[in-house]
């Protein structure tokens, strides 16, 4: 089969590289135009630009998610992450050194992750890409449309392959559309006499503003035990990344104006300096890049089945250009890698010739693998919302609802390092396990949460609004 997918980011590249692998033909179409050079996480770092890639030096996690998905199916590219210097751990490497995590138990491994930045993640699967066979990558090479072929389902266009910028017509059995959240390719299906894919977008996210920090020792400080933090009207999310650097990103409410004064350099390191579990990031080493803000973090869903009906067959989307979630999770990676297996496994049993049968299948699987951990990050992401308006009010007001989800996900955040048992479950979240024994019964984790007696709000302790405002030099209004 041919198969062109658009876009050699990492979940273009890993479904690729899995697909080329089972013996089809792959030719995979970059717009930016610069190969990914050799060399450490820092050479790569200081040496590769990508603009079509606006997340590109922003912080990302190689969850357990990611490195199950390459251990098991491109172990070539876990050699080469390594050499290049990513780091391995474990999501419970932090709350081990607290003494929170208990013995180590069988089946701990499964949260083993990696530390690296993008930029290095994404050189060393392009240098696994260029040596696959039956893999073509092609960067430079942008498209312009979707070539239309013999209609296969009641008035829904067929994509027969696409047209590049150049005027080059690339004819395919499937087109892949990995292009990320800002993907062209719904358009260019209207183009075509779609009707769709419909988008649902929610009209309030969240903004991050995020530093990367290394010594002049080399060392690297302790950071916290769990990546993120949620205060009363922020949140943190710290990482390591790979040549001894770290960084620190301060999440807030995309409606709270206010606080986009993080964006400048000494207001936020002022703010830092009021949650002392990550103020120590922002002082042991020198920054490295200035304040980068990352807004368009609103969530997103596409859905590609209308009336049961795809609205196009022939191509398929999948990774961001599918869904997005809040990236202050860092889930991104792992669902795309996910969504990348389950194309390739149903590539497997279901055959492209009947292709409206392929699209209502993968819409399926999707749904059903990754819908309800889109719906779960979704409802914490407004009730989030709801709870920085409550208590960033001029009369602040501790949060509250009815919805038991929200508060079995906030306690067990703030139980985490009180129970080995619910640190697990927690975990378990983080690292998108599935299956028989992966987590605790539901009716046991809220037995467990009951018998702490734990009353909102769940936040850590930190600065209220004002005092956070009276830091950083803001207005008081939202």
């Amino acid at each position: 089969m041919d198969v062109v997918v658009l876009g050699a980011g990492p979940v273009g590249l890993m479904a690729a590289m899995m697909l080329a692998r089972d013996g089809h033909r792959v030719t995979v179409l970059e717009r930016d135009g610069a190969p990914p050079p050799a060399g450490d996480g820092e050479e790569v770092w200081r040496g590769w630009h990508r603009p079509g890639v606006s997340q590109f030096r922003h912080p990302h996690l190689l969850l357990p998610a990611v490195l199950r998905t390459l251990t098991d199916e491109l172990p070539d590219v876990v050699t080469e992450l390594t050499a290049r210097g990513a780091v391995p751990a474990n999501l419970l490497d932090g709350p081990r050194r607290l003494g929170a995590a208990g013995a180590w138990r069988p089946g701990d491994d499964r949260f083993a992750m990696m530390t690296a930045r993008r930029p290095l993640l994404e050189a060393a699967l392009g240098s696994v890409a260029e040596g696959c066979d039956r893999l073509t990558v092609r960067r430079g090479t942008a498209v312009a449309a979707l070539l239309p072929g013999n209609e296969r389902a009641p008035r829904r266009p067929h994509v027969a392959g696409v047209l590049t910028r150049s005027g080059e017509a690339l004819l395919a059995d499937l087109v892949i559309d990995a292009c990320g959240r800002n993907s062209p390719v719904g358009r260019m299906l209207r183009d075509l006499g779609a009707p769709g894919p419909v988008e649902e977008r929610a009209e309030d996210g969240f903004l991050a503003y995020t530093r990367y920090f290394r010594s002049a020792d080399g060392r690297v400080p302790e950071l916290p035990a769990a990546h993120s933090a949620h205060y009363a009207c922020v949140s943190t999310v710290a990482t390591l990344g790979d040549a001894g650097v770290w960084s620190l990103s301060v999440g807030v409410s995309s409606r709270d104006r206010a606080l986009r004064a993080l964006a400048r350099p000494a207001a936020w390191h002022r703010a830092v300096a009021l949650l002392p579990p990550v103020a120590h990031l922002a002082e042991y080493g020198e920054p490295v890049t200035d304040i980068m803000a990352m807004s368009g973090m609103e969530r997103r869903y596409r859905r590609f089945v209308v009336d049961g009906v795809p609205v196009a067959t022939g191509v398929l989307s999948i990774g961001d250009a599918w869904a997005t979630t809040n990236p202050l999770f860092g889930l991104g990676l792992s669902l795309g890698a996910l969504h990348a297996t389950a194309l390739r496994d149903l590539l497997r049993t279901t055959a492209t010739d009947d292709p409206q049968k392929l699209a209502l299948t993968f819409a399926d699987t999707t749904e059903t693998a990754l819908g309800p951990v889109h719906r779960g990050i979704a409802g914490w992401d407004r009730h989030r919302l709801a709870e920085i308006d409550a208590v960033g009010a001029d009369v602040p007001t501790p949060y509250d609802t009815d919805d038991r989800e929200w508060h079995i996900r906030r306690a067990l955040d703030a139980l985490k390092f009180r129970d080995p048992d619910l640190l697990r479950v927690y975990a378990a979240g983080a690292a998108l396990l599935t299956g028989p024994g992966a987590r605790l019964p539901e009716a046991e984790t809220a037995a467990r949460i009951a018998a702490f007696g734990l009353r909102p709000p769940y936040g850590e302790p930190g600065p209220g609004r004002a005092e956070l405002l009276a830091a950083i030099g803001g207005p008081a209004g939202r």
